[in-house]
């Protein structure tokens, strides 16, 4: 059986952090996104995959190649202008063969959900229990059969989710010849299984048990939390004495860790790093290759991605930080309201009571510079020395 991965769409909803990648190649837990699922669908037993590419599918091709590193197979499939999941799917068509599985690239499940899923003999959606089921696909359900699906209904009926798995008989693809675009312009999956839904045997369903999904920014804080929860301890690089390592620390290649650093795991720290002296890491902090966490620098519970650095008298928290960014010296990340209601970024409830920033590629910040809670940073902004920065702040922005 074959994997089809859909990894063609941007992620807006992730901005600024997909402006220059595409949604499947952010990290957590120092692996793209797109990586986390594909070990754990071949940990179900796949080993040849069709990867759907289309926005900066450059990076997933160079990041993934032929699959060799993983010990699978990949191929891709090229939906070079996004007209909709069900279009994305007819590009696979030509190189499937028999029943498969197609999966939302942007999406993390897990390898014993995989394998039920993959017992079934007909079109079969997977479905999980939320607890807020606003902005997701709803499904009904009667008996083993989807009987009706509603995409981010106003009001839904169900905390039954579309958990955006399926595994596909070739009849997928004379259904997905039947649909018609939608009021939007594209070719939606939801269309076609309701066709299927409408012919016999209809539709079935498999309740999986562990489901990430990713739509904005703030939801790769918590997904790299859930995924660090059993890392296992290692050194690859050099730490030199008097640093304390708690917990579960993973150093890679090449990685510096100074004297006097405070490190509390589950933490991840790239290749290439210079970290410390006198700094302080707290949990569920991911550090990528080639950055710089300084003195009297305190990092907590968040994602840093290549590059960037942080050198001197620094606080983040609760953030997710592009690549080749530099915070100026004394540069603080407020992550808590005085208040302590739930942090909104851009008009929406993040339903997070500590949040601090979401900043793009090539930020740069200037001495003193202070980032208030739930502030979106563009790519290639400059904020400058002492300044309040707070909001939405458009990419390419210079702040005096």
């Amino acid at each position: 059986m074959k994997a089809v991965i859909l990894a063609a769409g941007e992620g807006q909803r992730m901005r600024p952090l997909t402006a220059n990648r595409p949604k499947v190649m952010l990290p957590i837990a120092g692996k793209p996104i797109l990586e986390h699922l594909l070990i754990e669908v071949k940990e179900a037993g796949i080993e040849e995959f069709i990867l759907v590419v289309g926005y900066c599918d450059k990076q997933v091709r160079s990041y993934f190649d032929n699959g060799g590193k993983w010990g699978v197979k990949i191929a891709y499939s090229e939906q070079r202008k996004q007209l909709g999941t069900a279009d994305a799917i007819r590009m696979a068509g030509g190189v499937t063969d028999g029943n498969f599985l197609v999966i939302n690239g942007d999406v993390v499940v897990s390898r014993a959900d995989i394998k039920r899923l993959m017992k079934s003999t007909h079109n079969t959606m997977s479905v999980i229990e939320v607890k807020d089921p606003r902005g997701l696909g709803i499904v009904e359900l009667a008996k083993d059969k989807v009987v009706n699906i509603h995409e981010k209904p106003r009001r839904p009926t169900t905390l039954m989710a579309n958990a955006g798995l399926y595994l596909f008989t070739p009849e997928i693809f004379d259904a997905i010849s039947k649909t018609e675009k939608s009021p939007r312009g594209e070719y939606e999956i939801t269309d076609s299984l309701q066709i299927l839904m409408s012919r016999k045997p209809g539709l079935h369903y498999v309740e999986i048990k562990s489901w990430l999904d990713l739509s904005y920014p703030w939801d790769l804080l918590k997904a790299n939390e859930a995924m660090m929860a059993g890392l296992e301890a290692k050194n690859l690089g050099e730490v030199e004495a008097n640093v304390t390592l708690k917990g579960a620390v993973a150093i890679g290649k090449n990685t510096v860790v100074k004297s006097s650093a405070y490190i509390e795991g589950p933490v991840i720290i790239g290749e290439g790093c210079e970290i410390g002296p006198n700094c302080y890491i707290r949990p569920s902090t991911t550090i990528g290759d080639n950055c710089h966490i300084g003195a009297a620098v305190e990092v907590k519970n968040s994602i840093i991605m290549s590059g960037t650095r942080i050198p001197h008298l620094n606080y983040v928290g609760d953030s997710v930080i592009g690549e080749g960014c530099n915070l100026g010296a004394g540069t603080k990340i407020a992550n808590l309201r005085l208040d302590k209601q739930n942090i909104q970024v851009g008009g929406i409830d993040t339903k997070r009571r500590k949040l601090g920033a979401i900043i793009g590629d090539n930020v740069e910040t200037g001495i003193n510079a202070s980032i208030n809670v739930g502030s979106s940073i563009g790519n290639n902004t400059f904020i400058g020395p002492g300044v309040v920065a707070s909001g939405v702040i458009l990419p390419n922005s210079k702040i005096f």
